[in-house]
């Protein structure tokens, strides 16, 4: 037996340290003074398990909405005695200057911060704490780290200036990366322009790797003073100029070079210039020149580069330049350019748009640090899934959640990966995909749905749900997911369409569960919000999908559970009944109020004349087959069942109504196919020892004969179980029953017991 894509289960270190982060004061912490969060003195952690903690704890407060930070979670590592750190990764607002310091006694090799907006000059300070240690930093998008606080001066009470936002006005000039002797590694990705790029990096010694992406480079000579030892340099969105290419072919080390571009730039790359890179830099291994127009022809003539199968030999190569390769580059981007078109590129991956392979390479290469690119290469996915076909759906899928994770406040990322999630796991993918793999997607999903109530990506996401087999496969998410739908199902939202996805996947979700699933649901305001959405409806005269949906949602919502059915009989909302010709709507309306009728504290409220007229003129119905007739009875026979006693009105009289269910019952035909789902037969099977309504034992008798004779093996089983058996008995011992009930009975027990002697019945 093969096992799917994506199924291998979580490692322990993964699912202990979950474990521990949820339940900190349960595993390695207590509460101290001023409930402060402090680490156990028994307690000892190696780097492995603290570096472990403190990056799935980064993970799990930018993922999951459950995940509460800890306020002083930091400060756990602040002693390097008892918690050793070495490589930590941390992204997004919720840094903080003082969670940076809380650890600065930790001896770092690897310091990744991207996207803190948070933090200030303060955490420069910081960071010269690292200095004899670190060799690996980035500060990607945290250009606000190079300005104090408010503008105020250094000396300012601490307290008061973590408070304030950091503002652009004062530039940060006393830090210096003097001392930075192992730095190797250095992203400064989004620096400042008021920021001096050369006199802030000259005091490094050893880089071997720097990312410049988006910092202006007035002066470029500077490079230069790494030209030994540079092995990796990216200039992603730098303004390009002659003097700083003829300073980068000069970098004869370089195995990695990104001058790639997203906006427009008036540099415009020729084959001279990729020529001049080819041959100065003879140790490259990966070039990235995606975005770049190129200003002449620097392709092999067409009807020479189609002879003969897609070659990466550089000999072959349809690019002039890259025929001068000594062997194929690892990497080559061409993503938005119109080399990635041609037919033989000397390289092993290949970023571009022209296939498959070469969008997918585009989204893992560029999701972290380039969302506008991952974004178009996103969308051209989404079209390759919509109109072609996917072959590599694993790899596909795992980029698109991998980019919905890392970019959650990115929109334009959201609407294309949402819209590409909802093709990539419909019916014709679906049996390549784990547990674990749809689980995956239903969580970014959800995750969508919280952070924007745009319009598209609401519908995105909804329509993506209804791909996945409801309510068992969201289960795993069950309040949470309808806490989404029901706020999407306010009465504000007036968008047609995701109402009706979201009535839609509200109904489903609430049939075929456990009651205390719907009692929660209930709970949460299920029933108002299905019953505002009716009474919309009715005010404006609309019988639609919505309605439909919202009557089926509380028909299955009220099943056995009486605290749901009660909030039901707040509306007046029999006023359905007003579209006579809607027969689905009569016959979700008749099953809820059915479930009513079997909650006996309930039933008085249903015995008004109004209700008993509806109810009786229903029984004539011939709409959808016997299923209106047959529910309109059903909560007539729980409603007679209580007795004359009970009814306390003068018309319509009891013993005619008690007639006209008689009449009814006998006009349907016992071989009919039903478009119902018991779960439990506990409400008709009560209807059966008792001559205070004849005619209820009746009705109950024929619907157990109807089921176990058109869905033997459904519902034989189900009977038995729960002594159907010895109550039909009963039924032929009470004087009061009618001959044809006792002849329905009997007939009942014997196809029980015929499935019972023939287990391998099949008829369905």
């Amino acid at each position: 037996m093969e096992a799917k894509a994506g199924d291998n289960p979580d490692s322990l270190m993964a699912l202990t340290t979950a474990f521990c982060l949820r339940n900190l004061r349960r595993t390695m912490c207590y509460l101290g003074e001023r409930n402060k969060l402090c680490l156990r003195s028994d307690v000892f952690l190696p780097s492995e398990i603290c570096d472990k903690l403190v990056n799935t704890y980064t993970e799990l407060v930018h993922m999951d909405s459950n995940f509460e930070p800890q306020d002083g979670f930091f400060q756990l590592f602040s002693d390097p005695h008892s918690t050793r750190l070495t490589r930590v990764q941390l992204r997004e607002d919720f840094v903080r200057d003082r969670d940076l310091e809380a650890i600065g006694k930790q001896d770092l090799i690897e310091l990744h911060l991207t996207n803190c907006n948070n933090l200030s000059a303060h955490s420069l300070r910081t960071l010269t704490r690292f200095r004899q240690t670190l060799v690996s930093l980035s500060l990607f998008g945290c250009s606000r780290i190079f300005y104090r606080k408010g503008g105020a001066p250094l000396a300012c009470d601490e307290e008061e200036e973590e408070e304030r936002p950091a503002s652009k006005q004062a530039p940060e000039t006393d830090f210096s990366f003097q001392g930075f002797n192992r730095l190797r590694l250095l992203n400064l990705g989004g620096l400042p322009e008021e920021v001096d790029a050369e006199a802030l990096l000259k005091p490094l010694p050893a880089l071997t790797s720097l990312d410049l992406s988006g910092v202006p480079l007035p002066k470029a000579a500077f490079l230069a003073h790494w030209k030994e030892r540079l092995a990796s340099l990216v200039l992603y969105n730098v303004d390009l100029s002659e003097e700083l290419i003829n300073t980068v072919v000069e970098l004869g080390h370089l195995r990695h070079l990104d001058i790639s571009r997203e906006r427009n730039s008036k540099f415009k790359m020729t084959r001279k210039i990729l020529t001049a890179i080819v041959q100065g830099l003879v140790n490259l291994v990966s070039l990235d020149i995606s975005g770049h127009i190129m200003l002449d022809n620097c392709t092999v003539p067409h009807f020479e580069e189609a002879m003969g199968r897609p070659s990466i030999e550089p000999c072959k190569s349809s690019i002039y330049p890259f025929q001068e390769l000594k062997r194929p580059l690892q990497f080559l981007g061409l993503y938005n350019t119109t080399l990635c078109n041609v037919t033989h590129i000397p390289a092993y991956k290949v970023t571009g748009s022209k296939n498959e392979d070469q969008v997918l390479n585009a989204i893992e290469v560029y999701t972290e640090f380039r969302p506008e690119l991952a974004h178009r290469a996103i969308n051209q996915l989404f079209d390759i899934a919509r109109i072609q076909h996917c072959s590599q759906l694993l790899r596909a899928l795992q980029l698109v959640i991998a980019a919905l994770k890392c970019h959650k406040y990115d929109k334009s990322i959201q609407v294309t990966g949402s819209a590409a999630l909802f093709y990539l796991t419909n019916t014709e993918y679906r049996s390549d995909q784990s547990v674990r793999l749809r689980r995956q997607v239903i969580q970014v999903v959800l995750n969508g749905m919280e952070q924007y109530q745009e319009v598209t990506v609401q519908r995105n996401c909804c329509l993506t749900l209804c791909n996945f087999s409801i309510p068992e496969e969201l289960e795993f998410q069950y309040g949470r997911v309808n806490l989404l739908l029901l706020k999407i199902l306010e009465p504000a939202r007036q968008d047609e369409s995701i109402q009706r996805i979201a009535v839609h996947l509200c109904n489903a979700l609430v049939c075929q569960v456990d009651n205390h699933h719907k009692e929660a649901v209930g709970k949460m305001g299920f029933v108002k919000t299905m019953l505002n959405l009716i009474q919309k409806k009715l005010q404006d005269r609309m019988c639609d999908q919505v309605m439909e949906f919202s009557w089926s949602a509380l028909w299955n919502i009220t099943d056995e559970t009486p605290d749901n059915c009660q909030m039901v009989l707040f509306c007046q909302g029999m006023l359905g009944f007003e579209f006579p010709d809607k027969q689905e709507l009569h016959r979700n309306m008749l099953g809820l109020l059915g479930n009513v009728a079997e909650v006996r504290a309930l039933r008085p409220q249903l015995l008004t004349p109004q209700f008993i007229s509806v109810f009786s003129n229903l029984l004539d119905s011939k709409a959808d087959g016997i299923e209106v007739s047959y529910n309109a009875c059903g909560v007539l026979s729980h409603i007679v069942f209580d007795g004359p006693d009970a009814w306390a009105m003068e018309e319509p009289l009891r013993d005619m109504v008690m007639d006209k269910m008689m009449d009814a019952i006998q006009s349907w035909d016992v071989t009919s196919r039903r478009n119902i789902n018991y779960r439990s037969f506990e409400p008709i099977l009560r209807l059966l020892p008792q001559s205070i309504a004849p005619v209820s034992q009746h009705w109950a008798t024929w619907a157990l004969f109807n089921l176990v004779s058109v869905y033997p093996s459904k519902y034989c089983p189900l009977l038995i179980k729960e002594g159907g058996i010895v109550l039909l008995e009963k039924v032929l011992e009470l004087q009061t029953s009618h001959e044809e009930t006792k002849d329905m009975a009997r007939k009942v027990m014997e196809q029980c017991e015929n499935f019972k002697e023939d287990p391998m019945e099949t008829t369905r």
